[in-house]
């Protein structure tokens, strides 16, 4: 395991396609018995998702982690990590990735803080909607960090200040908390991304030779066998998100993926019955559209954020050694150091998706627990 951690002078500011199987070794090691918390099922309208030319719907799916002491402490006030799921997947298949509520409330037995945890649903026609802002999918930057923060501040006892908002997430979700992260800080004071896909996206890269990995979500992990609920995580293709009763993406999994792309990055809404223009037309490039997949890679759009960057109290990247988006996260991490913008960042024994639930309990809830602000009574 290679751990790098980049500090600067001021003060510390403290992504779908075939299924991983998961060994129980992803899971977490035993730890004393633990409070229960709960876990909820709720229904968020996004006003910024009204009119997406998908025709996906507006109300969102989330699940809501509530951690032991909710029922019990009501006048108790609470953080929120806000995690961003993988292509080809959606929230419930991600809340068995993250052992809800097992896995959270074992962390907390050894020590994290109680926290609110909240898994938005974004398995939209075309598998995932990249977290990105588009006629075609909707606004989901804006959804993430106004419709739904605003709801769960609304309806949980929460600490609705910046400082008491983190944002984390797996792959495509890694993606989305890079990009919204980056371009909504004024919502959220911390970011964890794990195993970021798509943060170079060049559709010339891989002509000729197959497909751009960097550009591509990375294959979505399967439930942890810890967790109480079913195994089967809802497979790219099959995920029973918004979207597929009425007619999904071409294809199921990778298939999708540059549909997904294209429709998140080059929305055009006078191209039916798609409303997206594709980087290549009769096998030429479309340099303009090229551009824009490019446009909307992280490893780009990072120079143009320093500030928002610098202002986050702790950010945090992770990607395992045997990923094959290792090579564009460790890009990502020179980044980051070249433009002096306080982070750490580590690379484990493991691949895309075999440690995730482990992290998340290990690693993930311990960093939200040290970077965001404390529980308000």
């Amino acid at each position: 395991m290679m751990t790098t951690t980049r500090r600067l002078s001021f003060a510390a500011l403290p992504v779908a396609c075939a299924l991983l199987a998961v060994t129980a070794a992803n899971g977490a090691a035993q730890q004393p018995q633990a409070a229960k918390g709960t876990v909820e099922k709720i229904t968020v309208h996004g006003r910024a998702l009204d009119g997406n030319l998908e025709g996906d719907s507006p109300d969102r799916p989330v699940i809501v982690y509530l951690p032991p002491s909710y029922t019990t402490q009501p006048q108790r006030r609470y953080p929120v990590v806000y995690f961003l799921h993988g292509y080809g997947a959606n929230a419930d298949a991600y809340a068995r990735v993250l052992a809800l509520p097992d896995g959270p409330d074992r962390a907390i037995a050894a020590g994290a803080r109680e926290m609110i945890i909240v898994l938005p649903d974004a398995f939209t026609k075309y598998s995932g909607s990249m977290y990105s802002s588009s006629l075609t999918t909707g606004d989901w930057e804006t959804f993430v960090a106004r419709d739904l923060t605003g709801y769960i501040d609304a309806h949980y006892r929460t600490i609705a200040t910046r400082e008491g908002r983190g944002l984390a997430g797996h792959s495509m979700g890694g993606y989305g908390t890079m990009r919204i992260g980056m371009k909504r800080s004024e919502t959220f004071n911390a970011m964890y991304a794990m195993s970021s896909c798509c943060l170079m996206n060049d559709p010339a890269a891989g002509r000729g030779s197959g497909a751009a990995r960097s550009g591509q979500p990375g294959p979505a992990p399967q439930a942890s066998p810890t967790s109480e609920t079913s195994n089967r995580a809802a497979g790219p293709g099959r995920a029973a998100g918004p979207g597929r009763a009425a007619g999904a993406g071409r294809g199921g999994g990778l298939a999708n993926a540059p549909m997904a792309q294209a429709a998140a990055w080059a929305p055009n809404p006078h191209n039916p019955p798609d409303f997206f223009d594709t980087p290549t037309k009769d096998g030429e490039l479309q340099p303009l559209i090229a551009a824009k997949w490019i446009a909307n890679s992280p490893l780009v759009m990072v120079d143009q954020y320093v500030p928002a960057l610098r202002s986050m109290r702790a950010i945090a990247l992770d990607v395992g050694d045997k990923d094959t988006l290792a090579t564009t996260n460790r890009q990502l991490d020179a980044a980051l150091a070249r433009l002096d913008v306080t982070h750490t960042f580590e690379v484990y024994d493991g691949d895309h998706g075999n440690r995730v639930t482990q992290r998340f309990e290990s690693k993930v809830m311990p960093f939200f627990s040290q970077h965001l602000a404390g529980d308000a009574r």
